[in-house]
């Protein structure tokens, strides 16, 4: 489900991917459920395909909004994505200890609060899912190695 999850650049919030065409996708905004076309031209971003700088490997942000969940008991972010770089960056350095303070900026920790925010209200459900990822990924798989 985050790989039809998309950020816009430009446009503000986030979409779900209804369908897709040679030039354009159609998505829904999760603010208010509105539907658009998205051209070749704009810059999309599936949040499956997103990860950040640790001081180690890069973690996925699947795991980083399940930590966030899990730290805020499935609640809305205990900080608002309007504080101070510092508080940012010690909320994210809990829910994320290893992240690299160098490469991560407290306008990509905003990004992240806002966007797990986002998908809170909009009822998404990150363990389920991880669940529905994986079957995919696993029926893609085996149909590829009975061809």
């Amino acid at each position: 489900m985050l790989k039809k999850i998309l950020s816009v650049s430009g446009k503000p919030g986030l979409y779900q991917l209804i369908s897709s065409g040679k030039n354009m996708v159609i998505v829904e905004s999760l603010v208010d459920k509105k539907k658009m076309p998205i051209h070749v031209r704009d810059k999309v971003v599936s949040l499956g395909d997103i990860s950040i700088y640790t001081d180690t490997d890069d973690a996925p942000l699947r795991d980083i909004l399940m930590s966030m969940k899990q730290k805020e008991s499935g609640n809305k972010a205990s900080v608002l994505p309007n504080a101070k770089p510092e508080e940012l960056k010690k909320y994210f350095g809990e829910v994320l200890p290893d992240f690299d303070r160098d490469r991560v900026y407290p306008t990509d920790i905003k990004k992240i609060i806002n966007w797990y925010n986002l998908l809170l209200d909009a009822g998404i459900d990150f363990e389920k899912i991880e669940v529905e990822e994986e079957g995919e990924e696993n029926k893609e798989e085996k149909t590829e190695a009975t061809e």
